[in-house]
């Protein structure tokens, strides 16, 4: 007997989109069949015709900032936003927690402190920081799913960021245990300081060339050590030719971008709103379309929210300076909408958007059991419905801080319901479990 079936008459599988049952036992797929299957459970859910079964989002790049600035978010508000937003599973940074997750010491403090707080399944990064290259390899055994680096300052003094010569180390240690090294790449001698309330200053501080620096680099270092590199957050498409040919080479190189480079555009950013401001940052309309291309073209492997949020106060709204505000943008809420939105303009389909936003994202992590719907899956689920629309506010949404770029901004898609393993996801119960990379 089953616990759980779906009949949906549009659902996103490997194969595409189709109508179909799934069948969920004990928190897994079992079957994944026709519509007109005999499959039956003592709940069957039916699906709207206007509505979509997608596979639980991944979402590979939060800031929980939990423990140690619970003010800026937590694993209890970060998860139950995650699962308003059809993310089923997230992975947390390592940095803007105290203490940071650089040593096994550190993750065992951030999983106690996760433990009983989770609306979602959430895993570790780890950090890959100054002066601890030898404890690289045990976090890798306790679990973490990659390092994340940073090669300029990481806004956070207790997470310092490497040299090219730390971060060829960090590479090549990694690679004696096939680990994963995440980068924040920006140069930090191609940027500038900017204060002041025009964000056509902090742009021009913040320059493409300081990606497309960075990233060259780490290609090259890539190349020569051999390791698997992920680049977080791309924003500069100039990179884009350079990302292409390593990519060509064979070099273990995967890309990421993230909604609000793919909605937001600098000729639309006001003066002095520093809710937009994000590290690298939100640049020209041209370049937002260079990246759907990218994204097109396989060029960018996925997209995650890069949820940054932080305080009203240390967003700075009453001075509107670039210069002193947090650089961060909250949005994991509302990742899927803002993607489909900007998506189905440009011919995209919601195939898609499930493989950019739950498939590949799973892929580069390791995890064997999400983001697809198939039979050995976790039934993880978003119910979506694509032509519902509304306009997001910020004090509905679920993260702690009623701070975010997307306030007043129209979208198209609304999320339904969230299910984990089987267990419909309402924001009260918390369902969530932790992650290690083995057992994902």
């Amino acid at each position: 007997m089953l616990d759980l079936v779906f009949r949906a008459r549009r659902m996103i599988t490997s194969a595409g989109e189709t109508e179909g049952t799934v069948g969920v036992r004990e928190g897994r797929i079992v079957a994944v069949e026709p519509l007109n299957s005999a499959l039956d459970a003592d709940r069957v859910i039916e699906l709207g015709a206007n509505q979509v079964l997608l596979p639980g989002l991944v979402d590979t790049h939060v800031h929980v900032n939990d423990p140690g600035r619970t003010e800026w978010e937590g694993f209890k508000t970060a998860t139950r936003a995650a699962a308003a937003g059809g993310v089923t599973t997230l992975l947390d940074m390592p940095l803007n927690s105290l203490p940071p997750t650089v040593d096994v010491e550190a993750l065992d403090v951030k999983r106690k402190t996760a433990e009983g707080r989770l609306h979602v399944d959430v895993g570790f990064w780890g950090g890959a920081v100054p002066g601890n290259v030898k404890q690289l390899r045990p976090m890798h055994e306790a679990g973490v799913f990659g390092f994340k680096s940073f090669l300029l300052h990481s806004g956070v003094d207790e997470f310092g960021h490497l040299s090219f010569e730390e971060f060829e180390a960090a590479l090549s240690e990694m690679n004696r245990f096939n680990g994963l090294m995440i980068v924040h790449a920006e140069d930090e001698h191609s940027i500038t300081s900017a204060g002041g309330r025009k964000y056509a200053d902090f742009l021009a501080s913040r320059p493409e060339r300081a990606e497309n620096t960075a990233i060259s680099r780490v290609i090259g270092l890539a190349r020569r050590t051999g390791a698997r590199v992920h680049i977080l957050h791309l924003s500069s498409a100039s990179a884009l030719p350079m990302i292409a040919e390593a990519k060509a080479e064979g070099i273990e190189l995967t890309v990421e971008t993230c909604p609000h480079y793919l909605t937001f555009v600098a000729e639309e950013i006001p003066d002095g709103a520093t809710q937009f401001k994000c590290c690298p940052p939100i640049r020209e309309a041209a370049n937002r379309e260079a990246l759907w291309r990218g994204l097109a073209d396989g060029l960018i492997d996925f997209v995650v929210s890069d949820h940054s949020p932080t305080t009203v106060q240390l967003k700075r709204f009453d001075t509107g300076d670039f210069g002193d505000a947090w650089g961060g943008i909250a949005g994991l809420q509302v990742g899927l909408p803002a993607v489909w939105t900007q998506a189905r303009r440009r011919g995209h389909t919601m195939f898609d958007v499930a493989e950019w936003m739950a498939h590949r994202p799973a892929k580069l992590a390791g995890m064997r059991h999400k983001g697809q719907i198939a039979p050995g899956y976790d039934a993880d689920f978003c119910v979506f419905a694509p032509d519902e629309a509304f306009v997001v506010q910020a004090e509905q949404l679920h993260h702690r801080n009623p701070v975010t770029a997307y306030h007043g901004v129209p979208l198209a898609g609304r999320v339904v319901s969230t299910w984990l393993r089987g267990i419909k996801v309402t924001g009260e119960e918390m369902h969530g479990d932790l992650l290690g990379r083995e057992d994902a």
